[in-house]
């Protein structure tokens, strides 16, 4: 059986509105990631995709329920605790880059394993080695704006991708760029993932992409059912 390294038990989420009454986004979400697998999660605009994946990355709380790294529950642990953890448990890979404007693409890229206390020789040959896998080989030394939209998710899937994490967390990963090129970055990230072992959760509003992944869900009713 394979081994489960990312699980969410009962997870709710609640919000306070402006005249106080309480609204509910996650109304107890289960999910259950195995290793190596892939994951793909659906839902309408305001379902709450990036409030559950937030929590899945202990970058946000939930009202109740537990969420589960290797088997091991972190709900309850300090920021800078999980934090520690997250660094080498996790990559991400957002839909506007988030590169370092000041940094060229092979720094970005090393930025993670310095964050992680992981930068050192392996970390700077993974990084040229994961971006020229991503067909950057020429433009390491390039900032971000000097890189296409294309360009710039390549180089956050090398970054998300440099620490060996358990699982990478991949937020509408296409959504600002063309159909052609998002097609080839979503390629690129299901290839990557798979050849370093590295589960995939992608929040994806694309059916093409989602119905690529070992695994379906959608996220209706502040509940996450598989499809």
């Amino acid at each position: 059986m394979n081994e489960v390294v990312l699980e969410a038990r009962l997870v709710k989420k609640s919000f306070r509105s402006p005249d106080g009454s309480e609204i509910g986004v996650l109304r107890g979400a289960n999910l259950s990631m195995k290793k190596g697998s892939s994951v793909s999660l659906t839902g309408e605009s305001g379902a709450g995709k990036t409030t559950f994946l937030n929590i899945l990355a202990g970058m946000e709380s939930a009202t109740s329920g537990e969420v589960l790294w290797n088997g091991k529950s972190i709900t309850g642990l300090s920021n800078s605790a999980q934090a520690k953890l997250r660094g080498k448990f996790m990559g991400f890979v957002f839909q506007n880059y988030c590169l370092i404007p000041e940094l060229n693409a092979v720094q970005n890229v090393e930025l993670a394993s310095r964050i992680a206390g992981k930068f050192d020789s392996e970390a700077m040959k993974r990084a040229r080695e994961l971006l020229s896998s991503v067909g950057l080989k020429n433009r390491m030394g390039h900032l971000p704006s000097q890189l296409s939209g294309g360009e710039k998710q390549r180089v956050a899937i090398a970054r998300a991708l440099v620490n060996l994490p358990s699982v990478v967390l991949a937020d509408e990963p296409t959504g600002n760029l063309d159909e052609n090129t998002a097609r080839g970055v979503m390629d690129m990230l299901l290839r990557l993932c798979s050849d370093t072992g590295a589960s995939l959760l992608l929040i994806t509003h694309n059916p093409d992409f989602a119905a690529r992944t070992d695994v379906k869900v959608r996220l209706s009713n502040g509940l996450a059912e598989e499809i």
